[in-house]
């Protein structure tokens, strides 16, 4: 008698996906019903923004090995050239608007990339410093960037898209998290292609890189445009989504060391780090403000209990460093193994 051919099994769904989905459900399912106005606003709209930013900072620095001090100014670059484009061709939908400020952000990132053919650590940190200078001088020079307004603020466009209008909080956190749900997709399959493995490659050993065939120069241009493009998507939405303005001060020098430290924090080399950072940077400060308003009470003043927050969130960030140095998603693996070497 014949054996009876067995089914061929199904390979198990990796635990990652099963995390991601969960995660995406609770994100696009439960926060909406039941988050508040403050939470979207003050909370997760932020943080969507800056993990986006630090995405793409994690592009360059992280996977390509090239540091930047510029994030804030291609985040500028994409916000004004939102709105400029909103402004004056109108007829535009949105998302082509902001896939266009992209562009415009990865050409400013091209150009600033030119000096890391010939430059390399501290030294190209340098020039991408003095970009981020650049940008704000011209953003307060030429009042044609911000449609001549006296003060150089200027409100932020309606978010409206396919007639659906994204105006409220809730909204705007909606809108902001498939923004950055589709973006981190794309960087994903992006690290995973061969150009990936190429800016791993010349980040890890840029002569085996050229040994290997790697064309070095394209390659590092290639990897400047990417993370600003996404750096600039990330000005639209911390403009458009979270400001609800276009301003200078908002992109200033602060901002493009906070995406560095994102990116330190979260983990070098590696998506999720992004994410874990922004929440590190955004949540945690909001938490030790309230804590330490509840503890300390009106016995101090709100520059002493910021004072002391700040001491607080340097001393964590010490701690984790000292901790894991390559960062909280190093960490999370490091307790992940534990608890799955640990006897049930």
């Amino acid at each position: 008698m014949a054996a009876i051919p067995l089914a061929p099994t199904r390979p198990p769904i990796p635990a990652g996906a099963i995390g991601l989905a969960a995660l995406l459900a609770l994100a696009y399912g439960v926060v909406p019903l039941f988050g508040t106005s403050y939470l979207f606003e003050a909370i997760l709209t932020p943080f969507l923004a800056l993990s986006l930013a630090g995405l793409g900072l994690n592009l360059l620095t992280g996977y390509a090995g090239l540091l930047s001090l510029g994030s804030a100014a291609f985040m500028a670059v994409g916000a004004y050239a939102a709105f400029n484009l909103s402004l004056r061709v109108p007829f535009l939908p949105l998302p082509v608007t902001i896939l266009l400020a992209g562009g415009v952000a990865a050409v400013t990132g091209l150009v600033a990339g030119l000096p890391a053919l010939r430059l390399r650590g501290f030294y190209l940190a340098v020039s991408t410093l003095a970009v981020q200078f650049f940008v704000a001088w011209a953003l307060n020079r030429f009042g044609w960037f911000s449609n001549d307004s006296p003060s150089g603020v200027i409100n932020a466009p309606r978010l409206v898209v396919a007639g659906l209008s994204f105006e409220d909080a809730r909204g705007r956190y909606m809108f902001s998290l498939t923004v950055v749900a589709l973006l981190t997709l794309v960087v994903w399959r992006l690290v995973r292609s061969p150009t990936g493995r190429d800016l791993v490659t010349i980040r890890d050993h840029e002569t085996a890189a050229r040994v290997v065939g790697v064309k070095i120069a394209r390659t590092k241009l290639l990897a400047f445009a990417l993370s600003s493009f996404v750096v600039g998507v990330a000005g639209v939405l911390w403009a458009f989504a979270y400001l609800r303005t276009v301003e200078p001060a908002g992109f200033n020098l602060d901002r493009s060391f906070q995406i560095l430290f994102i990116v330190i924090i979260g983990g070098l080399g590696t998506l999720r780090g992004a994410f874990l950072g922004a929440g590190f940077i955004v949540v945690l400060p909001l938490l030790l403000s309230r804590l330490g308003a509840t503890l300390l009470g009106d016995g101090f003043d709100s520059g002493t209990l910021e004072m002391v927050q700040r001491i607080v969130l340097g001393a964590l960030i010490v701690a984790v460093l000292i901790r894991e140095p390559a960062g909280l998603a190093a960490l999370l693996d490091r307790a992940g193994r534990r608890l799955a070497r640990r006897p049930a």
